[in-house]
């Protein structure tokens, strides 16, 4: 059904405040008579639609005075197709940024594999900024942990798995609570952590391990008692047995790909293994016997890291081939999915490395003195990544950059601090901490996320600018709005081009048509009848 403002189009009326309107029907015109035509690169036109291959599919609107958007309201809508089962991440919707001055705006559904977790996946996400940075701000200490080793998102809230060593202690999954309170969501096993969390065809899924935390300088546990074992969430504080992964004592990464859900083994024996339901998992082999430590999907592969060597691993579906060895490098640690491309985090020389094909890793610069880069996440156009020794967190630049934004953990007389998982949750970065436990917030420009897995298939979304506020709109419903900001303090004004189908994440993998933008906030009721 078309649009109401494609019908005034139609018409010959053009809809108040209406700036561009690409229906994508059969190219990348502007049909509102304002003469903003885009050039599509790679981008499929039939049925009505673009196929945007997720690769390097993507439409841009030279920069026009009509774009510059400043510090005035405004909305993007757009009709929106994703598979249910993705080999790839989904990617942006439309964006226009300028990474230097970090001023623009980002519009997407963001996935964040972070170290172990599936921090984010599949989440609506709408933020601009005109370079503000705030302040790391401490949100408590869940339980009486030393290390937050999982940070995910599930069905609008944030959840933290935990590493609690005491002899009769175990690993706790806690929720999020606001402020620096956290409420107890049970612990589902004996052993001493909960090592892993990710979402998986609408469930939470936790593993657990027997940590080892002479890994990290610290004295080793007395709760010896092994995990291995994964469980799904019933809510409140139960958790369903989903079976262990072979003789693993330890989940290290899980990960979505192709609509399974996959996990490895931290420790030897070094495995694989994709769920299969009930309690059963299915062997999916080691690239030639090594471990797999975390796990990311993108580019129709599912990709891991490596703690016996520096190098980078990838799964077809059938099976794990090496795809680089680091230099100065003896594990892997991290992935991100930034600008189309995957970086991956590294010891001991605290390094990131882009992949830019066929074995070829990029040096992308070293985070100060730091010996490790842990836990990467992207955020409301940047990217972040966490250090060792001192729990620091690094702001990515262009080039080979990083820009500190704080020390998170300073935890006295202990060798090795962690700033390690993270996830974007109500518009701003967590991230969690060893030895202290603590998780903490940032928020940089201003965000509006939807804190749950958008459903797939055609879905109509909007982003709204009003005022001091930014609202999110799925189906023409409203599920998020970010808190108030002085308006005057974001002129968007970049001089960059739109770009429809690519962002901070990555290029759009799926189908759109009906894009618009509005040089005016459209209230709920307007942007139901488009969504209609």
């Amino acid at each position: 059904m078309l649009s109401a403002a494609a019908i005034s189009v139609m018409a010959g009326a053009r809809p108040k405040g209406l700036i561009g309107h690409w229906t994508l029907a059969a190219g990348a015109r502007d049909s509102s008579g304002n003469g903003l035509d885009g050039e599509a690169r790679a981008v499929t036109f039939a049925d009505g639609s673009a196929r945007f291959d997720g690769r390097s599919s993507m439409i841009e609107v030279a920069d026009h005075p009509k774009l510059r958007l400043g510090a005035r309201d405004f909305t993007l809508a757009a009709r929106v197709h994703t598979e249910r089962n993705l080999d790839d991440v989904a990617g942006d919707i439309v964006s226009q940024y300028d990474p230097v001055s970090r001023r623009g705006f980002n519009f997407n559904i963001k996935s964040n594999p972070v170290v172990f977790s599936q921090s984010n996946i599949r989440q609506l996400q709408f933020g601009i900024d005109q370079g503000r940075m705030g302040q790391w701000t401490d949100c408590g200490r869940p339980g009486h942990n030393i290390y937050v080793m999982a940070l995910a998102v599930f069905n609008g809230e944030l959840y933290a798995g935990t590493c609690e060593p005491g002899r009769e202690d175990a690993g706790h999954i806690y929720r999020y609570a606001g402020g620096t309170n956290w409420i107890d969501c049970g612990s589902p096993d004996t052993s001493n952590s909960i090592s892993v969390l990710a979402e998986c065809d609408g469930n939470l899924y936790a593993g657990t391990a027997r940590y080892n935390l002479s890994g990290s300088s610290l004295p080793s546990s007395p709760n010896e008692r092994p995990g291995g074992r994964v469980y799904r969430y019933e809510g409140g504080t139960k958790w369903a047995h989903c079976g262990k992964l072979g003789e693993s004592a330890a989940v290290s990464g899980m990960a979505v790909y192709r609509g399974k859900l996959y996990a490895s083994s931290l420790y030897a024996p070094a495995g694989t293994f994709r769920y299969e339901g009930g309690e059963r998992w299915v062997s999916t082999g080691t690239p030639d016997g090594r471990r797999v430590e975390a796990m990311a999907v993108f580019n129709g592969a599912l990709w891991g890291t490596g703690y016996d060597k520096g190098e980078i691993y990838r799964y077809d579906g059938k099976s794990w081939s090496i795809v680089g060895s680091l230099p100065e490098t003896t594990q892997t640690y991290g992935f991100a999915v930034h600008e189309g491309k995957l970086y991956v985090s590294t010891w001991p020389s605290a390094s990131a490395y882009r992949y830019d094909g066929d074995h070829d890793w990029t040096h992308c610069g070293k985070l100060g003195d730091e010996k490790e880069v842990m836990g990467m996440a992207v955020y409301n156009g940047k990217m972040y990544a966490g250090t060792l020794p001192l729990a620091e967190v690094h702001r990515y630049e262009p080039g080979k950059t990083w820009t500190r934004t704080g020390q998170l953990d300073r935890t006295p007389d202990v060798r090795y601090r962690r700033a390690w998982s993270m996830a974007v949750f109500r518009g701003k970065l967590f991230c969690g901490t060893l030895p202290s436990g603590h998780v903490y917030s940032l928020e940089a420009g201003k965000s509006v996320t939807h804190d749950r897995m958008i459903e797939p298939g055609w879905r109509h979304v909007a982003a709204v600018r009003k005022r001091g506020k930014l609202r999110l709109f799925v189906d023409g419903k409203p599920v998020a709005e970010s808190d108030a900001f002085a308006a005057r303090d974001y002129d968007l004004s970049s001089g960059r081009p739109l770009r429809i189908g690519f962002g901070d994440n990555d290029y759009f993998n799926g189908m759109m048509r009906d894009v618009q933008l509005y040089g005016r906030a459209l209230d709920p009721r307007e942007i139901a009848a488009l969504a209609r």
